[in-house]
């Protein structure tokens, strides 16, 4: 085998490889939000965030970083980085969310989350920021995407916009913003291993998120929650957020922004079949059509154009 031949095989399952860690994360945040509706009954959204999730997973993620015999950048600038990193890929949009479910249904909830790539698509073209890596066929998978999220939902989940809860609807809005912006503002810690930006943002978030919790809401306060809320926060910090976000700081790397973030139509389709598995809610062949949608809208952002060869006026191989 040439030597060409061998880097294309190697490309080729490195990119498979990378795909099947976008539908891991996928199916990871796609449980999150029955995991959120379980326990938000009796655990408000700023302690669950604060006091249980982002804390937990902070502990977590520095505990492993430690294990692997990483030390934590020194330098205020990285830090002061983490603390951005931490707001907007974790406080403000689980708060956001949370505090969003408690007066939409999940499934509305689920077709708002799921815009992120239309926030990254219109933030690239309107300031040019990584406008070159946007193509035509790029832009038609953000589209796809975004159909079969609504044809997977179906029209009820679609039928509250604009008429109940406005506030909550506006919330889950914000929070795909945050998740649009958060994988750009990530692109800088490219140096660090994802283990250490994991627990790094996520350390800043505890820090951000305990004093709101401690003020607004007085956790010490509240009824003992029961057992079946306490087994839903534990795995929303260790599987939805700690061992989430090494994956996913390890994605803005290899697929970039819109690559990553492609996953968001991907997890509203994994909340369905999970509501489908678990719930026993019902399935349709709608929501089949739409996860094919989702499917071949994910294979456009994320998979690259085959590369065209051949000879340009001065004979020499052209390249796309």
């Amino acid at each position: 085998m040439s030597t060409q031949a061998q880097q294309t095989t190697s490309g080729q399952t490195t990119l498979a490889f990378e795909i099947g860690l976008l539908l891991l994360l996928a199916l990871i945040w796609g449980s999150s939000f029955t995991l959120i509706k379980v326990a938000i009954p009796s655990i408000p959204p700023f302690t669950m965030v604060a006091a249980a999730r982002v804390t937990i997973a902070a502990i977590l993620l520095l505990l492993i970083a430690r294990a692997q015999g990483h030390a934590l950048p020194r330098r205020g600038s990285v830090w002061a980085a983490f603390l951005v990193q931490g707001l907007l890929q974790s406080a403000l949009p689980f708060t956001l969310i949370s505090w969003g479910e408690t007066h939409i249904a999940s499934g509305l909830a689920g077709v708002l989350n799921a815009t992120p790539p239309m926030f990254v698509l219109a933030i690239a073209l309107t300031t040019g920021r990584g406008r070159q890596t946007v193509s035509g066929r790029k832009i038609i998978g953000v589209a796809l995407g975004l159909a079969g999220v609504a044809v997977t939902m179906g029209a009820d989940a679609l039928s509250g916009i604009g008429t109940t809860a406005p506030l909550a609807q506006a919330a889950v809005l914000c929070a795909s913003l945050c998740y649009a912006v958060a994988p750009i503002w990530g692109q800088r810690f490219s140096g660090l291993p994802a283990i250490v930006t994991a627990a790094g943002a996520m350390s800043c978030a505890a820090v951000l998120m305990l004093p709101a919790a401690a003020v607004l809401e007085r956790p010490w306060t509240l009824a003992p929650p029961p057992a079946q809320a306490i087994a839903a926060v534990i795995a929303l910090a260790v599987i939805c957020t700690a061992f989430a976000m090494v994956i996913y700081f390890r994605l803005i790397h290899t697929l970039g922004p819109l690559g990553t973030t492609s996953g968001s139509y991907l997890r509203a389709g994994f909340a369905v079949a999970l509501g489908t598995a678990w719930l026993g809610e019902r399935f349709s062949w709608s929501s089949l059509a739409g996860m094919a949608l989702i499917l071949a809208g994910v294979v456009a952002v994320t998979v690259p154009a085959p590369a065209r060869t051949g000879k340009t006026a001065t004979g020499a191989p052209s390249r796309n």
